[in-house]
């Protein structure tokens, strides 16, 4: 086995790597930071965002491991104090695995030919930073209305409790292979009209976007925002590679949001 580990800059957080780093050699370990069986990450979320987008290109055979240093995060299983008891588990190692959905992004940019893809684990978000977003929708190749708004945001089921929970968009279980469109601040009058609820797509149909050629966009994928440039087109679906967690005690989704969001049981 060969174990990678991706640590945000936090002196405390540093001080765990080491600590981690030490206790894989001291037990046989390898460390291989560029074709690792494992990649841990140390931190947040935040952290094993950034380490997915490093190793995405290697996301079928790699699986995750996320050591929290704060609260309890949706990607992150153990805490710090914990170290002993994640080497033992990766000593006894036999592959197992629990795997969640992911979402492609083509960006067809209007100054190229060239289609860019991105892989995303949580959310793709569309805007307009001064104006309003007017944006043609499609689903499954079909029309189905033109948006104007602040924007759209297109989200994995792990995702949905992301940035698409705080525009109003439903929790949704990761053993669905779906996607999310929700609406940022649409414009909804007697002439202008959007559906106004989000919408859960099937993994059959993609979702294309196709806004009018005025200005700039600023499109984001996870954490990552992209040049500003003039969008011809969008297109999502649920990606056919998916996320892969090393299942030694990883927690039940239901129990990550009722303790995010609800605080502890009775």
């Amino acid at each position: 086995m060969k174990v990678a580990i991706v640590a945000n800059k936090l002196a405390k957080t540093q001080v765990i790597k080491q600590t981690l780093l030490q206790k894989l050699r001291d037990n046989g370990i390898g460390v291989d930071d560029q074709y690792p069986d494992i990649v841990i990450s140390i931190g947040g979320d935040g952290t094993l965002l950034s380490a997915f987008h490093d190793y995405q290109d290697q996301v079928d055979r790699i699986r995750f491991i996320g050591v929290h240093t704060g609260h309890l995060g949706f990607y992150t299983d153990w805490q710090a104090n914990e170290l002993d008891d994640l080497v033992v588990s990766l000593l006894s190692d036999n592959d197992q695995a629990v795997t969640y959905p992911l979402l492609e992004v083509k960006v067809q940019f209007a100054d190229t030919a060239k289609c860019r893809e991105y892989l995303a684990l949580n959310e793709s978000a569309l805007k307009k930073l001064s104006a309003t977003l007017v944006t043609d929708v499609y689903i499954g190749g079909e029309f189905f209305e033109r948006f104007r708004g602040d924007g759209l945001c297109v989200s994995t089921p792990t995702g949905s409790t992301a940035y698409n929970k705080s525009l109003g968009g439903a929790v949704v279980h990761p053993d669905l292979d779906v996607m999310q469109v929700a609406e940022i601040s649409s414009l909804n009058n007697l002439v202008f009209r959007t559906l106004g609820s989000p919408m859960i797509i099937s993994p059959n149909d993609t979702v294309k976007f196709i806004p009018e050629q005025e200005t700039e966009f600023l499109l984001t994928v996870d954490a990552m925002t992209l040049p500003q440039k003039k969008i011809a087109q969008i297109s999502y679906r649920v990606s056919k590679h998916r996320i892969r967690f090393a299942k030694y005690r990883h927690n039940d989704f239901w129990d990550r949001v009722q303790e995010s969001f609800i605080g502890s049981k009775r």
